[in-house]
């Protein structure tokens, strides 16, 4: 089992974000002491009313701070970019981190951000599958000669290639159903995302079993999965911390229209606080958050969790308590309960 850290970057308006910037160095100094395997940067444009930082140029600043953890684009929204732009970005991650980048990518779903890189939702699924086809192959070939429906490389070579062979671990993030039989075609693994609850989860997880068989390919041995984590010394206290910061975090992102993407589904993401803890996040005492960890891992069988435990308004401090509590206490738990 390995253990990641998500420092989504993203504070409050009006907040100071270069003092938070400085103290999330400190965090990231600590997850390497602690032993913490990954640091994922997750991505978003326009991200009002919050503040946010931008995924590559703060994976490269950090990369100096924890040379030793693996550094996880997730998710980074492919069909905004130009392929080759986004081959040489990442392939300089490889070269700089000597061969730690994991290139985790999604297909998006915020109309703001589809119309400022000029293009729509629609053409979301295309654009990805162009873009990644491309990336692979500037990734693996000298010259590349490809036209797709928003770019033309014509003997296009990447500038900096990708020290792991023949290319970086790819994670596809995201959960409907067309998402996760892509990954099952087109990427290592599949992302688990961090908003649906187990049963919601167990139901996919068989959605890309069915999907592997279809092409062919076995189960990943890497099995990430995201989700909101919280500890503290007392299951009362882990709620009164982490409630409002998450609240602040997922009414926004319901805002965006996140939970409310899959036609015919239920919205379940603008609910209470109470309501969205049920077998979704892992907050509580170190018992209550290794038997949640246990739970999912006995049920769907990750086997890398990418945490995410700073919301917007919560002090980093706090973020950096909960990260030495869960090494200290939570993580040797799990590995003993499986």
């Amino acid at each position: 089992m390995q253990f990641g850290i998500m420092m989504r970057g993203q504070f409050p308006a009006g907040d100071n974000v270069a003092d938070r910037f400085e103290e999330m160095l400190e965090q990231t100094r600590r997850a390497e002491r602690l032993g913490y395997h990954s640091i994922t940067k997750g991505a978003h444009y326009s991200a009002h009313p919050l503040q946010d930082l931008q995924q590559v140029p703060f994976l490269a600043r950090i990369a100096a701070e924890a040379p030793s953890l693996r550094l996880n684009t997730g998710v980074l929204l492919l069909p905004l970019h130009k392929p080759l732009d986004v081959a040489e970005q990442l392939g300089t991650l490889d070269i700089m981190t000597n061969g730690k980048l994991i290139f985790g990518c999604g297909v998006g779903y915020r109309d703001i951000e589809f119309e400022a890189f000029g293009t729509s939702k629609k053409d979301r699924g295309r654009r990805f599958e162009e873009n990644l086809a491309a990336v692979k192959r500037l990734w693996t070939e000298d010259t590349v000669t490809m036209k797709g429906s928003h770019f033309n490389l014509v003997d296009a070579g990447c500038s900096a290639k990708p020290v792991q062979k023949p290319h970086p671990p790819i994670w596809i993030g995201g959960s409907a159903d067309a998402v996760i039989r892509r990954a099952a075609r087109l990427g290592s693994c599949w992302y688990i995302g961090p908003n649906d609850r187990l049963d919601a989860v167990a139901d996919q997880v068989d959605t890309y079993k069915r999907a592997l068989d279809e092409a062919g390919k076995p189960f990943p041995d890497e099995f990430p999965f995201r989700r909101e984590v919280f500890v503290a010394k007392t299951r009362e206290e882990a709620y009164r911390v982490a409630k409002e910061p998450i609240m602040t975090k997922y009414r926004a992102y319901h805002a965006w229209g996140l939970g409310r993407s899959r036609p015919g589904e239920p919205d379940e993401l603008g609910q209470p606080f109470e309501d969205l803890l049920e077998d979704r996040f892992f907050i509580g005492s170190p018992d209550d958050v290794a038997e949640q960890i246990i739970k999912f891992n006995k049920r769907v069988g990750m086997n890398h969790v990418v945490m995410s435990m700073h919301w917007p308004g919560l002090e980093v401090a706090r973020s950096m308590e909960a990260m030495q509590m869960l090494a200290e206490e939570v993580f040797p738990r799990v590995r003993q309960g499986l």
